[in-house]
């Protein structure tokens, strides 16, 4: 028996396409003998051996709510007409099952939102209904993906919310209310809590009520001690936000269908996102210390637009439960408003991003059966099957208190006007496939919490082609395309250059150089993360097109077959953004030797333009790797000694050599990195 053909029908009405096949499809050749799952093709002209028919077995079935077709030849010859049936069935199939991108309906907003989805999404509606504030959380999701969605269709005329205005340079308002004002309370509350102690006077605006977060954060030990070394929590204070700390993580992909040299074990990295976080808790720590050092927290609260002069930056925002509108004005505004921000979109117009995660998921309290998990492990990255309805899907698992669980489900997408990705979509997958994932009882989990959102990602060429900043503004967090392209996680990103974004942020508001030019130095830019966005874009599904179901699957274990025989440190290096240049081309070049259609692949996935955007890509990796080898012995000393008369004399260019020391001294594997410390102490004064 061999295998001929194996297709996705991106379609979970795996009944339609059984009829279609019994029913509407004409082999051309051979007698159809129905069975179960599809039919068998017979040919009756041909003598046969009772051990090996003249035989095609044709056959469907359904996982990830989506639908799978093989076809299986019995003998070892051809059966006649073989090619010209395959090509019949695959127009056939694709013409009457093509590609669909469904989209929310339009609702009442005067009715239940649980009554106006239920139609199109019963699961999600049934399992959300089972929720705290769960049709608060359902209307919040709706009205994500119905934000995200306008942006992504709108991109080149996106919604103004930025205006400048005019004002005498240089002269402050003497009605200046704060130094900073923060649009976003999740990674915002945050960065606005440090900026806090340090002695400026901050406002936190937020359009949920403060400290409720769509997401759970996990990370690891080493990388949230940076709170600890910049002071904004205690040693104890880490310890009573740490929620659960696991033995270690799988990473596992599903290889059922894989070519025998592209299987792969599971890859374990103990020390990559080990660390579940109590986050609404750490939220909570953030406003205490926030208003503790003179902030304000204005919760359900939305921003409407920012009126930008010389002199200051104005924003008007709408208190919610009322719909009374303030305006309020500030040195800086800081936007942290992740991928609904209309700020980035404004900034950036068409490539605001190049690629988004659409994720879904849920905390689970309990109700999982005993044996089922193990509260000591998590799962970093897993898949059960391969591509469902152009998408890649992957779980995340993360355990935290007691007997909690937190999932994710995610793919990496393409940004796509005809298919933006939909979050509703998504979990009506979620709740339907969660049991072939984990075995469970769907109606005995209780659920404490929905987990979702829109993560994105930009393919930079340099660390110039994505605006971050205007003058008197700048981006951090999602708006600012800050994350990793392998865990993707925006949170980890921040936290780990927390302290390069606190240091030139700093810099520039005791210097006030708060223009664009200044402004948007201020990025968390590695050449090492953006020569690895091929690594995603390898895992997106063209939006209209038909791949091999098991080929994201087959380049994930090819890669992670080859991290798992290399030692610890390499594997914990790559994961965290750490991973150098020599490093990184004797993987690539490993890859090759392993799987060499690996790049034939990307190439046909990514196509010709990205992957000679990513040829650039590397250039800079390797220009970058030629200047850090040159400056990193002697220029960090060099600033640290010139420090007090550099700074006063030339602040701009004090900016400039800063962000140099920090571009070539962030992203090092496992070393220390000695970078120029922020002068506490002279900034307690700004602000007041």
């Amino acid at each position: 028996m061999k295998e001929i053909l194996y297709v996705e029908v991106p379609t979970p009405d795996t009944g339609a396409v059984r009829n279609w096949l019994q029913v509407d499809f004409a082999p051309g050749n051979g007698e159809k003998l129905l069975t179960p799952e599809g039919f068998r093709l017979r040919n009756p002209g041909v003598s046969v051996t009772e051990s090996i028919p003249d035989e095609l077995s044709i056959f469907v079935w359904s996982v990830q709510r989506t639908t799978y077709l093989k076809v299986f030849r019995w003998a070892d010859k051809p059966f006649a007409n073989e090619r010209q049936i395959l090509q019949r069935l695959t127009t056939g199939i694709r013409s009457r099952f093509p590609h669909s991108y469904p989209q929310p309906p339009e609702i009442d907003a005067q009715k239940s939102i649980f009554a106006e989805l239920e139609p199109y999404y019963p699961l999600t509606v049934k399992y959300f209904q089972k929720m705290p504030n769960g049709e608060y959380d359902l209307k919040r999701a709706y009205w994500w993906e119905q934000r995200w969605r306008e942006g992504v269709r709108n991109p080149q005329q996106p919604r103004q919310v930025l205006f400048s205005g005019q004002g005498e340079e240089g002269n402050e308002s003497p009605n200046l209310q704060y130094d900073l004002i923060y649009i976003g309370g999740a990674l915002g509350s945050i960065h606005a809590a440090l900026m806090a102690k340090l002695g400026y006077k901050v406002l936190l605006v937020e359009r949920l009520p403060f400290g409720r977060m769509n997401r759970e954060w996990n990370i690891s030990r080493d990388e949230i001690q940076s709170l600890v070394n910049l002071g904004l929590l205690t040693s104890a204070e880490l310890e009573s936000i740490i929620a659960r700390e696991y033995k270690d993580g799988f990473n596992k992909f599903f290889d059922a269908n894989n070519p025998s040299g592209l299987k792969a074990p599971i890859l374990h990295t103990p020390t990559v996102l080990n660390i579940a976080l109590d986050s609404d808790k750490l939220l909570q720590v953030c406003g205490e210390k926030l208003k503790g050092a003179g902030g304000d927290i204005w919760d359900e609260t939305e921003f409407i637009r920012a009126d930008i002069s010389d002199a200051q930056v104005s924003i008007t925002v709408k208190h919610l439960p009322s719909g009374n509108e303030q305006e309020v004005s500030g040195r800086l505004l800081v936007d942290a408003m992740g991928t609904a921000s209309p700020i980035a979109w404004q900034l950036n117009g068409g490539r605001a991003f190049d690629s988004v995660c659409p994720t879904v998921g849920a905390v689970i309290e309990n109700g999982f059966e005993h044996g089922v998990w193990d509260v000591q492990y998590g799962d970093v990255l897993y898949s059960h099957g391969d591509i469902s309805r152009s998408r890649q899907l992957i779980w995340e698992l993360f355990p935290g208190v007691e007997e909690e669980l937190t999932i994710y489900l995610f793919h990496y997408h393409e940004v796509n006007g005809e298919n933006p990705g939909s979050l509703l979509e998504m979990y009506e997958d979620f709740f339907m496939i969660l049991p072939e994932y984990r075995r469970c009882d769907m109606d005995k989990l209780v659920w404490k919490k929905p987990t979702f959102g829109y993560i994105p990602g930009h393919f930079s060429v340099s660390n110039r082609d994505r605006t971050i900043a205007f003058d008197r503004l700048i981006a951090i967090g999602d708006a600012a395309s800050l994350q990793s392209p392998l865990i993707f996680t925006g949170f980890g990103s921040l936290v780990r250059n927390l302290e390069r974004l606190t240091t030139l942020l700093n810099t520039a508001l005791k210097h006030n150089l708060l223009s664009f030019q200044y402004l948007n130095q201020i990025r968390a830019y590695q050449s090492n993360v953006s020569v690895t966005w091929l690594f995603s874009k390898g895992m997106m599904v063209p939006t209209g097109k038909f791949i091999p179901p098991q080929r994201v699957n087959s380049m994930l274990n090819t890669f992670f077959g080859l991290l798992a025989d290399e030692p610890p440190e390499v594997v914990d290096n790559f994961m965290k953004d750490r991973c150098d240049w020599l490093t990184f081309n004797r993987l690539a070049l490993k890859a090759a030797r392993k799987n060499p259609a690996l790049l034939l692949w990307i190439w046909q996935m990514a196509g010709l333009k990205d992957l000679l955007r990513w040829f650039g890509n590397y250039f800079n990796f390797g220009r970058h790797a030629l200047i850090s080898l040159l400056l990193s012995r002697w220029f960090s000393d060099f600033l640290k000694s010139s420090q007090s008369w550099l700074e006063p004399r030339y602040p701009g260019l004090w900016l400039q050599l800063l962000t140099i020391n920090y571009g070539i001294s962030t992203g090092k594997p496992q070393r220390h990195n000695q970078v120029v410390k922020v002068n506490s102490k002279a900034v307690t004064q700004i602000g007041h």
